[in-house]
């Protein structure tokens, strides 16, 4: 680290008095503090973070300076080898109003490498996550999550003792015998139970989980929180309550085979989302546009049905979708899996967590498997200049959240952020020719301008019945 940023680092913890996730202080006066359970939560958390030597947390973030910096460096080191894998910190030495400070990068470690944590206490009682500006051991399920990626366990493939093969004879397995012979017409040759095995859908004589979400009449007889919970809120927070008091607009329990509950889910979000009404500039006609895009909804409902965590450890944990007045977040169990991260999200091929269900989607179209899932929903977002959607992936839980907030097409040139500032307040046709005569016609200036804008819901009729009344203005929404 530069030690002109380190300064401000210093600076700032200094200033606010606080540490936070990505910074811990030590006072480290009298000889070097154990720092495992940190080099654990930072190893494990996304981009790393920092331990700063030489501060006094107890005296208000006073600087008091470190008893030995080369000695304190080595000690760092040692700790750094008692870990599994062993961390490499990253030692920066300055001087602050006389005063010798040392920081310690703690880099993240690769996904499939954690949990990071310390040989002498054993990985499920060594590891540990960073939470506000605390060191938290990890849950016996957070530890399992990166376990079942190491070790390929395959959730999906566990069989469902109390049940049998015969539910699995349902309309929905004829329906996807048709579409095997079409996709894989080799394999459907084959006998059905031989199919069934090669497909992950039966175990001995037991259906998996995957055969049962798949086929089964009624999945949740077996699983009964493996659904979806849907809720539709009057506010922007689950406390906010209606006119009279109602706590739900709209609230539902999601069931079925995961084709059933991604078409219920998906009508669910459409029953409860607005629309916005714009007008053709050149036609005069209204059309409605969705508040979310549906194709970015369709793709996050199945991503997280597909690569929701189906172990023992999530039997009781549904796929929530929870609508607020300004955003909708749909959540599913099980963290980004494997190799994955938030910032390549969509950039490459992905580990799957269920690759036995995303095949068998596959066959019958759900799904294309080619990881287009979140490019899609970016790019949907993006063409209804809506604010980019958020990927977060916290403690077992993968989210993604959706926000309503039209935003200006950063590819606008001058002329229309001009227009979008002028129409602040309503205007006239009129009024934009005395504004922008000058520089283009306004015929063009409304076809290629105005009606666009209004399109987008980035502008919007005063007068919205009467787009080409002589009264008509055009004002930011």
């Amino acid at each position: 680290m530069q030690k002109k940023v380190l300064l401000e680092i210093i600076e700032t913890v200094v200033g606010l008095r606080s540490e936070s996730n990505r910074i811990e202080v030590k006072k480290a006066a009298a000889g070097c503090p154990k720092i495992l359970d940190t080099l654990s939560s930072f190893s494990n958390q996304c981009d790393g973070g920092i331990v700063l030597f030489g501060i006094d947390e107890s005296k208000d973030f006073e600087v008091c300076g470190v008893y030995d910096a080369a000695d304190l460096q080595r000690k760092i080191a040692e700790q750094c080898l008692q870990m599994e894998p062993e961390v490499k910190a990253f030692c920066t030495v300055c001087d602050y109003n006389g005063k010798t400070v040392v920081c310690a990068e703690i880099p993240e470690i690769e996904n499939f490498q954690k949990p990071c944590f310390y040989k002498g206490a054993g990985r499920l009682r060594g590891s540990f996550v960073r939470v506000g500006d605390s060191d938290r051991q990890m849950t016996e399920y957070e530890v399992y999550s990166y376990e079942a990626f190491r070790k390929k366990i395959e959730d999906e493939l566990r069989p469902v003792e109390r049940a049998d093969a015969s539910e699995l004879r349902t309309p929905a397995l004829k329906d996807f015998k048709k579409r095997l012979a079409i996709a894989k017409p080799n394999m459907a040759s084959l006998d059905q139970h031989r199919i069934f095995q090669l497909l992950g859908f039966v175990t001995g004589a037991n259906p998996t989980v995957a055969g049962l979400f798949m086929f089964a009449a009624y999945p949740q007889g077996y699983f009964p929180q493996l659904c979806i919970t849907a809720v539709s809120v009057c506010g922007t927070q689950m406390s906010c309550t209606g006119k009279i008091g109602e706590r739900f607009l709209d609230n539902r329990r999601i069931e079925g085979t995961i084709r059933q509950m991604h078409d219920d889910a998906v009508a669910f979000v459409k029953r409860n989302m607005k629309l916005r009404t714009v007008i053709d500039e050149a036609t005069g006609k209204r059309k409605d546009v969705p508040e979310y895009p549906v194709i970015a909804i369709r793709e996050i409902v199945m991503n997280a049905l597909v690569h929701r965590d189906y172990s023992i450890h999530t039997d009781n944990c549904p796929i929530t979708i929870r609508m607020f007045s300004d955003r909708i977040e749909i959540e599913n169990p099980g963290g980004l899996y494997g190799r994955n991260t938030i910032k390549t999200l969509g950039e490459y091929g992905a580990d799957t967590r269920n690759p036995y269900l995303a095949n068998a989607l596959e066959i019958i179209g759900e799904t294309e498997n080619r990881y287009s899932g979140i490019p899609t929903i970016r790019n949907a977002m993006a063409a209804a200049h809506l604010k980019e959607p958020l990927f977060e992936s916290v403690h077992g839980v993968f989210r993604v959240t959706l926000f309503n907030e039209i935003v200006a097409d950063e590819n606008f040139d001058e002329l229309a952020q001009s227009v979008l500032e002028f129409c602040s307040v309503p205007r006239s046709r009129n009024e934009l020719s005395a504004r922008f005569g000058e520089r283009i016609t306004i015929a063009y200036l409304m076809a290629k301008y105005v009606a666009p804008m209004i399109e987008k819901g980035l502008l919007k009729y005063t007068i919205p019945e009467k787009p080409k009344s002589k009264n008509q203005r055009y004002v930011r929404k």
